[in-house]
């Protein structure tokens, strides 16, 4: 299906107005998935995206986000490999949570490979790690884990326990709720997002040295139903290390949702974040491609109350103050992003929907180095 390249919102940091239009193909590299979330490249260049899952028929806990559901346990998690065109699942048997449907699953969220071929990954919960200790007693959720191998059924080792952290501690004073989301390895350090706590982790690979980096606070905005101010979460989704060696978070945001309210975080020196960008709706995801230019994948363009469950890319280049989103009508809850090491674009998509999962790949349509935006000069855009 065509989508088509518009001008976004204006923002307080990217201020910019640029039109143009483009159709563009997404080609699906693998389809029939259980909500799959995180997309990584392993040293060799070769994908793997880890599936969530679509529950079970196991015992249950209530679910944070849907009063008076509940979320039910089956080891329907994994990891799937797309290599040379084979879409195979590689580590099976992962814990998963989801509601009777298979749907709104958590479970693993995210794969990440060391310079030296070593895979981790996190288990998110999305629930209380109380719950998850005296009903579920499935202590893999919430964890930072290893990979021990691929094409070995079930094969991982629990390395370190980051929503007993929440239990204990509950850094930003609201629900206790862990669901690890977000997973970045830079040497032997792990950086870790908690959608549910709202902080970022760092920990040795070894599962050693948990610390606590960043807390991300509340807002207040005007729920659009009510018209009374309510206040909401941040609910961080993905970090990433820009060009300037600093990190960056996306955040989500809670209930109610609200378009335009999501953020782009830059933390700085003592680990504060500072807005970097502003004007999203839902970020789930972000990744600089090799040019310094960030792309942000939002999970619903119009709000995740808005009905329509489309979502969207928007691109920052490197340089100059505007900015650029694709829509398209096969976007439907996109959940993960990476730029791979040809400088394309790999989406998870329908990543909240079991069986219906899908592995999408964009060819890059922005060159700023070369100074053209998918074959046109910079002179197609008119710029204010």
């Amino acid at each position: 299906m065509e989508s088509s390249l518009t001008s976004a919102g204006a923002s307080s940091v990217f201020p910019g107005i640029a039109q143009a239009s483009q159709p563009f193909t997404f080609e699906v590299l693998a389809s029939g998935l259980n909500s799959p979330r995180g997309l990584s490249f392993d040293p060799h260049g070769v994908l793997y995206v880890t599936e969530a899952g679509s529950g079970g028929d196991g015992a249950s806990i209530p679910s944070p986000s849907a009063p008076g559901a509940q979320l039910f346990y089956g080891d329907t998690g994994s990891i799937t490999r797309i290599q040379n065109g084979v879409v195979e699942r590689v580590v099976t048997g992962l814990p998963s949570l989801a509601m009777p449907d298979g749907s709104d699953a958590s479970g693993i969220q995210d794969i990440e490979f060391d310079a030296c071929g070593n895979a981790y990954a996190i288990i998110g919960l999305a629930g209380n790690p109380n719950d998850r200790d005296t009903i579920l007693n499935i202590p893999d959720f919430g964890s930072l884990v290893s990979i021990d191998a691929f094409d070995g059924g079930s094969s991982w080792t629990r390395l370190a326990d980051l929503a007993a952290y929440e239990s204990t501690n509950n850094p930003d004073g609201g629900d206790t709720v862990s669901n690890l989301y977000d997973l970045l390895i830079q040497d032997s350090t792990a950086f870790v997002v908690d959608a549910g706590a709202n902080d970022l982790f760092s920990l040795s690979t070894d599962g050693s040295d948990l610390t606590l980096e960043t807390v991300f606070p509340a807002r207040t905005t005007t729920d659009p139903v009510t018209g009374e101010e309510v206040t909401y979460q941040s609910v961080p989704t993905a970090v990433a290390i820009g060009p300037d060696g600093a990190f960056y978070v996306s955040e989500l945001t809670g209930f109610p949702f609200v378009e335009g309210e999501s953020q782009i975080y830059r933390i700085d020196a003592n680990g504060v974040p500072e807005v970097y960008a502003d004007g999203f709706t839902n970020v789930v995801d972000l990744a600089f491609d090799r040019s310094g230019g960030l792309f942000v994948l939002e999970y619903d363009a119009d709000g995740i109350l808005s009905g329509d469950s489309t979502g969207a890319l928007v691109y920052l280049p490197p340089e100059g103050n505007t900015r650029f989103t694709i829509t398209s009508d096969d976007l439907i809850t996109p959940s993960g992003l990476a730029i791979g090491p040809d400088n394309d674009i790999y989406i998870s998509n329908k990543g909240f929907i079991a069986g219906e999962g899908e592995v999408l790949r964009l060819d890059n349509p922005f060159d700023f180095n070369s100074g053209q935006v998918m074959g046109y000069s910079n002179s197609t855009f008119s710029c204010c």
